[in-house]
């Protein structure tokens, strides 16, 4: 039988010599990422072998005040100087949105340069084919940080549990939705009130809809089930419903039955097809999701083989999400200076299956 004829990887020099990276971004999580790079710098070096060098920062003001480890040298508001600099050999995307991230990514594909990203939007919406192009041009594409901030569910689902058939996936993907629901439980306080308090928090954004609504858990779910599962939907495919509708007469009703409320998304591999769903859902108090509490984040997973497995952890924020970017990096970047670049990337295969009726 005839194998896949898949290109060498990218043609890397394997001496010693230091790995240069290119940061797309430097708001909350690119801080996160340089200030993790200084602190860490020597262990690092001891962890890839060679010592990482950031030689540009992408911004869109160059004025606006950053992180100390952030050296005017390296701040750009042109792409092309990134682009065009032959000693880069990795770029962390950190700018989040659907463009000009995912033509800077793809550029630095086709230039054959090894990239890392957290933006879960893009993998969302493109990664199948961004990972098929990584694969044509032999370099990794990373994205451990796209879901679950620092949990580290995408290497799980890719390499621990490779071996099992994951049967089902039952996911707080959240922090927002979960502190509301946490404080309207434990305080029955009114929705918009908590919603106001997270805000003022940071926990939520000036708009909140993308979490409220259910849609960042819903694309944190398809990019899971592309791993977990080898399936490619669109981002906005599975059936999805917020937490606005739930008040705190809600909880008192759930708990007299032994229930309380949290904001799940769903994957169950039922053969022929899989069944997503993302929504408020009723779940029994005693069960391990049921004190996932506040703005964590958790993923209880059952294999055939393995059974049930939970992940839990802080899921957004500085550096959370900066140690998932850097994990990521150490990778990438130790197998680019040994000459294995596109070898995790190349082990994702992403096919076809068909959605259950909700």
């Amino acid at each position: 039988m005839g194998g896949v004829n898949y290109p060498p990887p990218a043609q890397v020099s394997t001496s010693r010599k230091p790995i240069v990276v290119a940061l797309l971004g430097c708001g909350t999580v690119g801080g996160g990422v340089l200030q993790l790079l200084s602190e860490n710098s020597e262990a690092l070096k001891q962890k890839i072998g060679v010592p990482l060098e950031v030689a540009h920062v992408l911004v869109r003001d160059p004025k606006k005040s950053r992180v100390a480890e952030c050296k005017d040298e390296w701040v750009t508001t042109d792409p092309d100087v990134i682009f065009n600099d032959e000693r880069v050999d990795v770029v962390i995307e950190v700018m989040g949105g659907e463009n000009p991230a995912r033509n800077y990514i793809e550029r630095a594909i086709e230039k054959k340069l090894t990239v890392v990203t957290a933006n879960k939007l893009l993998v969302a919406m493109h990664g199948p084919s961004l990972i098929e192009q990584a694969k044509s041009s032999g370099v990794d594409l990373a994205f451990e940080a796209a879901v679950g901030g620092g949990i580290p569910i995408i290497r799980t689902l890719r390499d621990a549990l490779n071996g099992d058939r994951i049967e089902s996936m039952h996911g707080i993907l959240n922090g927002t939705c979960n502190y509301i629901l946490t404080r309207m439980r434990d305080e029955g306080a009114d929705f918009q009130e908590v919603l106001n308090d997270a805000k003022e928090l940071g926990y939520a954004e000036a708009d909140p809809t993308l979490d409220i609504e259910g849609l960042d858990a819903a694309q944190k779910l398809i990019i899971a089930c592309m791993l977990s599962y080898g399936s490619s939907f669109a981002h906005d495919a599975a059936p999805t419903e917020g937490i606005t509708a739930i008040d705190s007469l809600d909880f008192s009703a759930a708990a007299n039955f032994g229930f309380t409320i949290k904001h799940l998304a769903v994957a169950r591999d039922l053969g022929e097809t899989l069944s997503l769903h993302i929504h408020p859902a009723l779940i029994p108090q005693t069960s391990a999701l049921a004190n996932i509490d506040g703005v964590l984040n958790a993923l209880l997973i059952h294999g055939k083989g393995l059974g049930p497995c939970m992940l839990m952890g802080r899921g957004a924020g500085d550096l959370p999400t900066a140690v998932s970017v850097v994990a990521d990096l150490v990778d990438v970047a130790r197998a680019r200076s040994e000459g294995h670049c596109g070898v995790t990337t190349r082990s994702v295969q992403v096919g076809s299956r068909k959605l259950a009726p909700l």
